[in-house]
């Protein structure tokens, strides 16, 4: 089982209430692997997002699995968010990128994921820190029965997920405010943002130890 990233795994306990009774909500915790697995096979060629050179910065990498995953209405959502052209970001000299895959709820953006997550699990990509994966819905409605299982799978192989609702405003290609948007988007935002920021601390807390 330590070889076999896409097992379901229990879902982060609820935040806990401070001892003023005001909730302290956590972002997302990773459930799936946060690193690439060792024994995961590699996709075929065909199946694999390609690598793509990047001269510019950003503090996130926005990476549609797929043409229409919403990639870059989503990198829209924060100034320093970038999308990714479809493609694995190389930054120059010896950075690492810090990534979410975007899928479509729909049963081949699920596959896309799926392969992309294996891409990265396999060990293909190594100058990539995956933060997790982001499904937006395909249709309004809740997601039938089929596509639940099928993502609850590959939530196993990724370190977090994030479903985002349907969006009407995006259908005709309107780019919102994020205080214009559904719960679910706010969270979202929230949630990289502080993820993000931990992880710029800890990079220079470990420089000032060096």
């Amino acid at each position: 089982q330590d070889t076999n990233p896409w097992l379901s795994k229990p879902l982060p306990r609820p935040p806990k209430r401070a001892s003023n009774s005001v909730l302290v909500r956590e972002p997302l915790g990773v459930v799936g692997p946060s690193s690439p697995q060792p024994g995961v096979p590699e996709p075929a060629v065909i199946d694999r997002l390609p690598v793509r050179n990047q001269k510019k910065q950003a503090s996130l990498w926005v990476v549609g699995v797929h043409g229409g995953a919403g990639e870059s209405t989503l990198a829209a959502l924060d100034p320093t968010w970038a999308a990714a052209d479809h493609g694995w970001p190389r930054p120059s000299g010896d950075d690492r990128a810090r990534v979410v895959l975007v899928a479509r709820s729909n049963m081949h953006g699920l596959k896309r994921a799926q392969l992309a997550a294996t891409q990265w699990a396999s060990g293909l990509v190594p100058h990539i820190e995956l933060l997790g994966l982001i499904v937006v819905a395909d249709a309004p409605g809740r997601l039938p029965r089929p596509l639940r299982d099928f993502l609850q799978v590959i939530q196993g192989g990724v370190p977090r997920t994030w479903q985002v609702p349907w969006v009407d405003a995006w259908r005709f290609g309107e780019h919102l405010d994020v205080s214009g948007l559904p719960r679910p988007v706010h969270r979202l935002v929230e949630d990289l943002t502080v993820i993000i920021s931990r992880g710029d601390a800890e990079l220079v807390g470990s420089d000032e130890k060096e």
